[in-house]
């Protein structure tokens, strides 16, 4: 039986030479991650170990100095290559024995279906001196744990479906209990128009002064393309107090922020404006060129959307914006398919078709090519009009793959509708 002891931080080892190349995800962790920090439990590290036990062992003897919680995942299968067990039974000075249950559950699953076992399975059935198993309901491989020097070990299969059940099903009868009353609690705030640097100067400030709190505050500041996020994270006993110090936290940002801040529950900007739109019972339109449908695409990716977006056009071609939306060819050759003329003329052209209140018009360069001195890769004109003859215009000059200025020039025109519709209110 697993012995009683509290437990605050866990680290977690994937096992697998296959998680270690281009082609495979350990996304074991992040379902791990997520129970953990639900019991209050803090993911110190994570790492990721091909299959060679030498390797194993010495992540196992550098954790176990570390945490009270280790969870390995993987590598504990039939074949030659899987390692866990014995390199487990070394890390902790324990033999391997049959365990004679085990053999006979994997035997049974054969039996069931007809099958021959194969010699080699009967490997799942050795298990370390000491270990109490955590059988397996979606498969032959047994997971198990031991607790020895202050230290609990425990070892799961790698496939997802075998795993989840099998670590609730632990966590439950043994995590719960010693995890106290402390449980993690997050919000996460969203912001667009600002770099990352822009932003953490801005909170810095604010978010230092938490560290020091009788409930401490732990922000994280996280970027990716077009956008920022806060992640704000506290531990406690108290739900009703832990969730009132995450909003006092959340409003001292917001107040920083101001109308950069999107969302302070974590909703994406395409969801924002979705509900800017409909609480205002307007509809939008879009015409896109360099982003080729992405920011309508984002917009439908929300249920519900019908209730706001009524059309959306792709005009890649000089040809398309002529024929489709019937932009005035002088117009293109005299300023070019990416200027401020012709993205305002793809908006109006594309609000009066749609006979809405609001339509964007996005044209620019995605690259690898197509850009010169004048307008280099990366330049994206956006143009927003509304009603009562509004007009908005943005030029950017964006960097990146082409996959990042598609999707920077698709959140810079929901930034800039979002901030119109804000001041509609």
């Amino acid at each position: 039986m697993v012995i009683p002891g509290p437990l605050s931080s866990a680290v977690i080892i994937a096992v697998g030479s296959e998680l270690l190349t281009p082609d495979h995800i350990d996304t074991n962790s992040l379902f791990l991650t997520r129970e953990l920090n639900q019991l209050g439990i803090i993911v110190r590290y994570k790492t990721v170990v091909r299959d060679d036990s030498n390797d194993l062992v010495l992540a196992l003897q550098i954790a176990m100095q570390q945490t009270g919680l280790v969870i390995v995942t993987g590598g504990l299968g039939a074949t030659s290559d899987d390692i866990t067990r014995p390199a487990l039974a070394s890390a902790f000075g324990l033999s391997l024995h049959e365990n004679a249950s085990v053999a006979s559950v994997i035997q049974e699953r054969f039996n069931i279906r007809g099958i021959e076992m194969p010699e080699i399975n009967l490997r799942q059935a050795l298990i370390p001196e000491g270990a109490d198993v955590l059988f397996n309901s979606c498969g032959t491989a047994p997971g198990f744990s031991i607790e020895k020097n202050k230290v609990l070990c425990v070892a799961l299969p790698g496939p997802p479906r075998e795993l989840r059940p099998m670590f609730q099903k632990f966590s439950k009868n043994h995590l719960v209990s010693r995890s106290g009353e402390r449980r993690t609690f997050r919000r996460v705030i969203v912001v667009a128009g600002r770099s990352e640097s822009d932003v953490e100067t801005a909170v810095q400030s604010i978010y230092v002064r938490w560290l020091d709190s009788s409930q401490p505050v732990f922000t994280s500041v996280l970027a990716s393309s077009g956008k920022v996020e806060l992640h704000l994270s506290t531990i406690g006993a108290n739900a009703k107090e832990s969730e009132q110090v995450l909003t006092t936290a959340v409003a001292a940002i917001a107040e920083v922020l101001g109308e950069s801040l999107v969302s302070t529950d974590g909703s994406p900007i395409e969801v924002v404006v979705g509900r800017l739109l409909k609480d205002r019972g307007v509809y939008l339109a879009v015409a896109e060129s360099c982003t080729g449908g992405l920011t309508s695409s984002r917009l439908t990716d929300v249920a519900g959307s019908s209730g706001y977006l009524h059309s959306g056009w792709v005009v890649y071609s000089d040809e398309a914006k002529v024929k489709t939306l019937g932009i005035d060819y002088q117009l293109i050759k005299a300023h070019g398919a990416v200027s401020k003329e012709v993205a305002e003329a793809m908006a109006m052209s594309a609000r009066e078709l749609a006979d809405v209140q609001y339509a964007l018009g996005i044209t620019g360069i995605a690259g690898p090519a197509g850009g010169s001195a004048e307008k280099p890769v990366g330049t994206v004109w956006i143009a927003l009009v509304g009603p009562h003859s509004l007009r908005r215009t943005r030029l950017l000059r964006l960097s990146g793959e082409r996959a990042d200025i598609k999707y920077q020039a698709s959140q810079a025109a929901l930034d800039l509708l979002r901030r119109v519709l804000l001041q509609c209110a």
